[in-house]
């Protein structure tokens, strides 16, 4: 008999997207502009700084990507500049730093968060220096909605003046310290990409503690266009600007974005129970009281040596026969074959995480059905 597929996560409507989408239609605001835009830019903003240390700005754009690629632009960042860059994480993390000339630097993780380590980001920096080429930026990544190291990586950042661009693009609803993540770094960026624990379809954000640099983004976004009656440029611009429709999307997603929240949570308290008898299993859950984490992603270790052979792959491969999509973490961008020849510091964290490491199914639209099967194949995989 067919399995209906179990998605890692998949697009969760809340029912009122379509009010404001019909909003757009019915005023002909189908554009990278209008009501839905402005909107959506103030629902992230007071969503944001509801817990922050101070308010930040936001710009909606058509992708965590393209926020990522301003970001570095505005900080100037250019050819022959180097950004120092978490190499577990996807590779959109990454790929901006080419789009601008520079080169990225990767740095490993620490065992805690799997985010980047503080110690070998000051070894990074030490020697990058020492070589002629200070790093222009870091680029930290919340992964899988688990914050990362806020206090100590911002202590080695500001020691040697260094900006940090906080890519949050998994971690929309986590905190450290109470305070929202994507309210730590100069400039930070989102991601409401269809499987996110938010979506516009493809869209994202950037988020800015300076008015000004949110005011740089939305001209850069939207060609560079200078203030003339006529089409006139002074400087590149591009097409990042994040439509109406799909900012009708996000409104109705904000409304529901507490809920997606505790649901993501709920499905880590599963797995933590459903494994709480497995040997060699280990569940990723916060470090300590400062972290919460959205869990927008539910991470196991499996440990072949405690589990009598089972491995990472053969787990994923079982739940694969019974239509269950699980994924290896991300394989670190140091490992990558386009980024080869960049430089990396570390001590093997990232590779090992990647080797033993599966996102489970996490979505916040998972029944209680797809929980039984999950748990059913799981417990028949380890009994066999």
């Amino acid at each position: 008999m067919h399995k209906n597929k179990i998605w890692l996560s998949s697009p969760h409507m809340g029912g009122n997207e379509q009010k404001y989408i019909r909003d757009a239609f019915k005023e002909n605001w189908i554009a990278p502009l209008g009501p839905n835009v402005t909107g959506f830019e103030e629902d992230i903003k007071r969503f944001l700084n509801s817990k922050a240390n101070e308010e930040s700005e936001v710009a909606a754009l058509s992708s965590g990507t393209a926020a990522l690629h301003l970001a570095l632009v505005i900080l100037g960042v250019k050819s022959g500049d180097e950004v120092i860059c978490q190499s577990m994480t996807f590779a959109a993390s990454a790929n901006p730093i080419k789009y601008v000339g520079a080169t990225p630097v990767f740095v490993d993780s620490e065992e805690d968060t799997l985010n980047i380590c503080p110690v070998q980001l000051e070894i990074a920096i030490k020697d990058r220096i020492e070589k002629g080429n200070k790093p222009k930026a870091i680029i930290a990544v919340h992964l899988y909605g688990m914050p990362y190291k806020v206090e100590e990586v911002h202590q080695v950042a500001k020691k040697y003046g260094i900006p940090v661009v906080e890519d949050s693009a998994e971690s929309l609803g986590s905190t450290y310290n109470g305070l929202n993540c994507g309210t730590f770094g100069e400039l930070a960026v989102l991601s409401f990409n269809g499987n996110k624990i938010i979506t516009t379809s493809g869209g994202g954000a950037l988020v800015a503690k300076d008015l000004r640099h949110k005011e740089k983004a939305v001209f850069l976004a939207t060609q560079a266009r200078d203030a003339a009656p006529h089409y006139q440029h002074s400087h590149i611009g591009y097409n990042y600007r994040l439509s109406n429709i799909c900012a009708g999307i996000g409104r109705g997603q904000m409304e529901v974005l507490d809920d997606r929240v505790s649901a993501r949570r709920e499905m880590n308290q599963f797995y933590l129970n459903l494994f709480a008898d497995i040997t060699g299993v280990n569940v990723q859950t916060e470090p300590d009281e400062r972290y919460f984490s959205n869990h927008w992603l539910s991470v196991i270790q499996v440990d072949e040596k405690e589990t009598e052979g089972i491995s990472r792959e053969y787990l994923r491969e079982e739940l694969e026969k019974e239509n269950i999509e699980c994924r290896p973490l991300w394989k670190p961008m140091h490992m990558q074959p386009v980024f080869k020849d960049a430089p990396y510091y570390g001590t093997g964290v990232a590779e090992r995480a990647f080797e033993n490491g599966l996102c489970m199914p996490s979505g916040s639209n998972l029944s209680e059905e797809d929980k039984r099967r999950i748990e059913n194949a799981i417990k028949a995989c380890f009994n066999k």
